[in-house]
């Protein structure tokens, strides 16, 4: 089976320096899942943005430390919501476009699953701590390599793909059921209503915060994860389990 060609944007357009750091994660992941990493630079013309999509059978959407802007989902912006990247989100739309019409393979990571979400005309909570006032540190950072946990409903393809990993079927209560596990979180954004096409599949069982959705199209795999799977792809199970899975998809549309 070839390598498939995975679409990756730089994360952001106007911070050299987050970009250059947060990249080679995402890259190193999708290499390491068996994957080849395609990066799209976000300053050409959108003809060349379609044509690197075109030749890729996977999209894979990365963090960034911009925030949509809020007026794409029809809202009024907080005050701690940051500044959007017009550039990254043009990079976005057109490969979700592609990625679509073609039933390609998307995985979504933080940012990447707000941009989707919008893109499929969901909303987002623009600022977690002020408008949620949970006691979760959903933006604990890189440092913090499990911040909380999430729990994942037992019937979607996101559990069926983590039961595979270390992940073990948990009960909060016994009216709340799934599979569990400790995830990173570096976001202060998250889905609030989940867009066309996609349903939520993981929350946060302390605050209910939305930590996954998937596609519901039957055959597509789209899935948008809000912690970082590419900084565990090395050590971490679920996150390995995750990552193969995308691009195991990815391989079989490219036949």
């Amino acid at each position: 089976m070839s390598r498939p060609k995975i679409a990756i944007p730089v994360p952001h357009s106007y911070k050299p320096d987050y970009a250059q750091r947060s990249l080679p994660q995402y890259v190193h992941a999708v290499e390491a899942a068996g994957g080849d990493a395609v990066v799209i630079p976000l300053d050409q013309p959108s003809e060349a943005i379609a044509k690197q999509a075109t030749a890729c059978q996977g999209v894979l959407l990365p963090g960034s430390s911009a925030d949509v802007d809020p007026q794409k989902y029809g809202a009024e912006r907080n005050a701690l919501t940051n500044p959007g990247d017009k550039l990254r989100d043009a990079a976005d739309e057109l490969l979700l476009q592609d990625a679509h019409n073609m039933q390609k393979p998307i995985l979504a990571i933080c940012y990447g699953m707000q941009s989707l979400n919008v893109w499929r005309t969901g909303s987002l909570v623009q600022d977690i701590p002020s408008e949620l006032k949970t006691k979760v540190n959903h933006s604990a950072g890189r440092e913090v390599a499990k911040a909380h946990t999430v729990l994942v409903d037992p019937v979607s393809n996101l559990a069926g793909i983590l039961a595979k990993s270390t992940c073990e079927q948990i009960a909060v209560t016994p009216e709340l059921k799934g599979i569990g596990l400790e995830v990173n979180s570096s976001h202060h954004q998250a889905v609030e209503r989940a867009g066309d096409g996609l349903r939520v599949v993981a929350r946060c069982p302390d605050d209910n915060v939305i930590e996954a959705v998937e596609g519901t199209h039957p055959g597509h795999f789209v899935v948008g994860v809000q912690w970082h799977p590419e900084r565990g792809i090395d050590d971490d199970a679920p996150s390995q389990a995750l990552l193969n899975a995308f691009v195991k998809a990815a391989a079989k549309s490219s036949r």
